[in-house]
């Protein structure tokens, strides 16, 4: 096959899969080198930015996806009759938050780090797929670790999680955007300072979710 007509199978593969194809599945299915498949996906991700056109193609991690563009939202939900989802709310956000920037970490590290019960938010993050379990901790008990999903990626209109804006520095407090030992804090002992990214972090994160 030439260059062309490799491009124009991912695009039908993606089409067909509606939802993302890993690119080693598509390397294994065109037979082809995944370096080869990286390099056609870039020039038809580049064709579908430059035409203009009502879809693209969207990169999760090590995975590619062919959606809608975000500026015909509103068209495609009047036509499929789809609601809009319901904004998250500020302890969502705030929780969401800590997860996306120290993860992986267990319920008792947000927790810590927000000086609150989050049992309830974490359900509610998990189920709209934006967190998921990630394995445990070695530690007495084996609590779970959390982490964000391919979803959070899509959501927030990102490629990987190196796209997060960085944490501002706290001249008072020091770099915030240095990232928690969860192993430390979680041998902490009770009433220990375990300040972290609160306050600001949230809003870090409403502020990728709306593009900026």
């Amino acid at each position: 096959m030439t260059e062309k007509e490799y491009r124009s199978s991912i695009e039908a593969i993606l089409f067909s899969a509606g939802d993302s194809v890993e690119l080693s599945r598509l390397a294994q299915t065109l037979e082809l080198p995944e370096s080869a498949v990286q390099t056609q996906l870039d020039i038809l991700m580049k064709e579908y930015e430059e035409a203009e056109r009502g879809v693209t193609v969207i990169r999760l991690n090590n995975s590619y996806q062919m959606v809608s563009v975000k500026q015909f939202a509103p068209q495609v939900r009047k036509a499929m009759d789809l609601r809009r989802n319901i904004p998250l709310s500020q302890a969502a956000m705030e929780v969401l938050a800590v997860i996306a920037y120290n993860q992986p970490v267990t319920k008792s590290f947000v927790e810590q780090v927000r000086g609150v019960d989050c049992s309830g938010v974490i359900g509610s993050l998990t189920t709209k797929d934006l967190i998921e379990e990630k394995g445990r901790l070695e530690l007495p008990g084996r609590p779970l670790l959390y982490g964000t999903t391919e979803n959070f990626l899509r959501c927030f209109s990102i490629s990987s999680l190196d796209e997060l804006p960085p944490i501002p520095k706290d001249e008072d407090k020091g770099d915030r955007g240095q990232q928690l030992s969860i192993f430390d804090n979680e041998k902490k002992a009770d009433g220990e300072d375990s300040d972290t990214v609160t306050g600001t972090v949230e809003e870090i994160v409403a502020e990728a979710a709306e593009g900026k």
